[in-house]
């Protein structure tokens, strides 16, 4: 495993970012796994040497949280020697205050996300979107409250544009309290529109950034094909297909395929690979249903594209509208 530090921070994170999404309940997703089959590939992630999880407290609704709380407590890994990361901003309720980014709803979010994962604190606390309905004085101020309590030691950010962030990280400067240290963008070979300026800010800002949906929610791996799905992710994500849908997309999961050949390895491994070489990546966020998920994202670390490859995957790359800010 490689590790790296978290944006300017001195925390030490592995280059892969387990996320857990995939664990949770079928009752929130069909395609999701339930705690017996989660567990099991939590430990196979440690065990490789990751040692950075990323949930949220919307992942199946609070499930993801509890399942990986547990399998923390029940492998037996030392808290100071994981990093846990978890986000909030989408509706846990039907009550209005039951989502956003108000001072009230952090508050009582963090505190349901520390006593579902059965813990004191969290090392990174994310809000999960920007939020137009909240000034960004009580948001910061309302995160910062997370840290001084001790609750978090750190902040992030999630899918919005650079602006926004600009503005949050400033009211947090104005203000004297912590500004956020990564950015969980949405970013893969099929998507590369943050290159135009979140990735330039972040790097001048030393925000470290651990991209979402690293393989374009099986587009990069040939599962989620454009007439037809070959997994029930595939089958039943309606988001992929939303935002994966250009005729260049799939050209270029054709790229990834090609390149995966002619070297003898993974499609993921590649598409992995071609974003852990780009600036300013720290640790992309990848998601694993099978063993071979974690060991083809592992196998990524140590593997070279050529210069020709990287221009072979990137030359068929369209622009897109904005996607993943909602």
């Amino acid at each position: 495993m490689q590790y790296t530090k978290l944006g300017s921070t001195g925390l030490h994170v592995s280059r892969i970012c387990l996320g857990t999404m995939t664990y949770g309940s079928k009752r929130w997703r069909p395609w999701v796994l339930e705690e017996a089959e989660s567990i099991p590939l939590i430990a196979q992630a440690w065990e490789a040497g990751i040692n950075f999880f990323d949930t949220a407290d919307m992942y199946s609704l609070g499930v993801s949280e509890e399942i990986l709380g547990k399998a923390i407590r029940q492998l037996g890994i030392p808290r100071d020697r994981v990093v846990i990361a978890t986000k909030l901003f989408n509706p846990m309720g039907p009550d209005l205050n039951e989502k956003g980014l108000s001072r009230k709803h952090l508050r009582h979010a963090i505190d349901d996300s520390l006593r579902r994962l059965r813990m004191d604190y969290v090392d990174l606390y994310q809000i999960h979107r920007f939020d137009p309905d909240t000034e960004v004085e009580e948001v910061m101020g309302g995160m910062s409250d997370v840290v001084r309590d001790g609750k978090a030691l750190y902040l992030g950010a999630s899918s919005m544009y650079a602006w926004q962030l600009a503005k949050l990280q400033y009211a947090a400067e104005r203000a004297g309290g912590p500004k956020f240290v990564t950015m969980q963008n949405h970013y893969n070979l099929a998507y590369r529109e943050e290159e135009r300026e979140m990735i330039p800010f972040c790097i001048d800002q030393r925000v470290g950034l651990i991209p979402w949906s690293p393989l374009g929610r099986g587009l990069l791996t040939g599962s989620l094909k454009k007439d037809s799905r070959d997994s029930l992710r595939a089958q039943t994500d309606e988001y992929a297909q939303k935002i994966y849908s250009h005729d260049s997309d799939f050209a270029i999961a054709d790229r990834v395929r090609e390149v995966a050949e002619s070297r003898g390895v993974s499609r993921a491994t590649v598409a992995l690979a071609w974003l852990l070489a780009r600036p300013g990546v720290t640790a992309p966020i990848i998601g694993a249903s099978k063993p071979k998920h974690i060991e083809d994202a592992i196998a990524a670390l140590d593997f070279r594209l050529e210069a020709s490859e990287v221009a072979r995957l990137e030359e068929l790359y369209q622009p897109h509208p904005i996607l993943g800010h909602s």
